[in-house]
């Protein structure tokens, strides 16, 4: 698999890319897609998508997601977004929620039909899925394939090159990866789950839109937009 990823991030993780285990992933990756009796999302030209929408010099905040969702046209390698015109999933539709009461509560926030958080992305949003493929109709079915060790690598050298991130952990799984952040010179926020079995848990309220604008001013750095 030839990876197509923004310099800044090559840069950072050429090393590993060579890797015995990288090139372990790659394989099987291509093997999938090659696969003519499966279908994987999201098209291969969208696994970096979240790489290549938001240099690692741009990088203010992650948003991280477990896997790219598994319905068709859903996926474009970006964490929890769908392209424009394509109805928001469950845990969007929560995050959008919460997103509009969060803002509400400090301007006129208007509800929204976006889907695409590619505007989020673009400000420095990394929209990180720890599992960047996922086969048609199988939810976690990549997950072990190796795409977590490339991930959390990407963590760790975020946590150690940078300074006032903020890591956005929603469920136990993302929340499993505050190890890999030093939050001595980071924020990591957490809450349930925006799906609907966990957001009334916690999730709604949790404020972390507005949680993190308040950390990045605090830190002298420009807040994100988070209007859609």
């Amino acid at each position: 698999m030839r990876i197509k990823i923004h310099e800044s991030w090559r840069e950072k993780l050429n090393e590993y890319f060579n890797t015995k285990e990288f090139k372990k992933t790659a394989h099987k990756a291509r093997q999938a897609y090659l696969d003519k009796s499966k279908t994987i999302f999201p098209h291969p030209t969208k696994i970096f998508n979240a790489f290549n929408t938001t240099p690692f010099n741009q990088v203010k905040v992650v948003i991280l997601g477990q896997d790219p969702y598994h319905n068709p046209k859903q996926a474009h390698g970006l964490a929890f977004s769908v392209p424009n015109g394509v109805p928001a999933p469950p845990s969007l539709q929560n995050i959008l929620k919460e997103l509009h009461d969060d803002l509400s509560l400090s301007n006129n926030h208007e509800k929204t039909s976006q889907t695409d958080l590619t505007p989020w992305a673009k400000q420095g949003v990394l929209l990180l899925n720890s599992v960047l493929t996922v086969e048609k109709n199988k939810p976690g079915s990549h997950a072990n394939m190796g795409w977590e060790l490339f991930t959390d690598k990407v963590i760790q050298i975020l946590s150690n090159e940078k300074k006032h991130l903020v890591f956005i952990l929603w469920g136990v799984y993302a929340k499993s990866k505050q190890s890999l952040i030093d939050t001595n010179k980071h924020l990591a926020l957490t809450a349930p789950h925006p799906s609907p079995l966990s957001a009334h848990k916690g999730f709604f309220g949790c404020r972390h839109f507005s949680k993190t604008n308040a950390y990045l001013k605090q830190n002298g750095i420009e807040p994100i937009n988070w209007e859609l």
